[in-house]
């Protein structure tokens, strides 16, 4: 195998392991791939996130339609879809915090508006969305019941907020409004 001492003590000194450059880089990939990981995760937790709201307003509605079919009226309230029995508890956003409890408009709770306040026969829905890219947001209505411009009827309803896509509903920034109107 080797002819003397010193051959041996070359061979094993050279297969020792990594050098420091080499390690630097393996390290340096590991860190480029799981930033790029993590960024598109959270890229897909912010859609599932927006998925949720418009199913939750979607509900809303269908809740609404048939809360209207049994009484001729919408509510005044989506707290009215709860105490009939609509609805098991008002929904919350996903990203509300624990021990959250709604009461009226807030991009925790969703968004409700009615026209008129007496009798409603229309109403006006809304969560604030995270992704300004999402392809939902083209197919909304874009009411605001502040003013009922793009509205059913185009006077401001009770509960007002603006359903335009540049905000959120309540007017926060970096969120967007998803909205639907009867």
């Amino acid at each position: 195998m080797f002819k003397n001492k010193k051959e041996k003590e070359l061979a094993l000194s050279s297969s020792k392991g990594f050098t420091l450059l080499e390690l630097l880089v393996v390290i340096g990939i590991i860190g480029l791939l799981a930033s790029i990981l993590v960024l598109n995760l959270t890229s897909a937790r912010r859609r599932a996130r927006d998925t949720k709201r418009v199913a939750d307003v979607r509900n809303l509605q269908t809740a609404t339609e048939d809360y209207f079919g049994k009484n001729g009226k919408y509510p005044a309230t989506i707290a009215n879809l709860v105490s009939d029995g609509h609805i098991p508890v008002w929904p919350l956003d996903p990203l509300a915090p624990t021990g959250t409890s709604c009461s009226g408009n807030n991009d925790n709770c969703y968004y409700y508006a009615i026209y008129p306040a007496t009798n409603p026969y229309s109403y006006h829905f809304g969560a604030s969305m995270e992704d300004t890219g999402s392809q939902l947001l083209n197919q909304d209505r874009d009411c605001n019941s502040i003013t009922g411009a793009g509205c059913p009827y185009t006077s401001p309803y009770t509960n007002n907020f603006n359903g335009g896509d540049t905000t959120g509903c309540g007017g926060a920034t970096n969120r967007y409004c998803y909205d639907i109107a009867q």
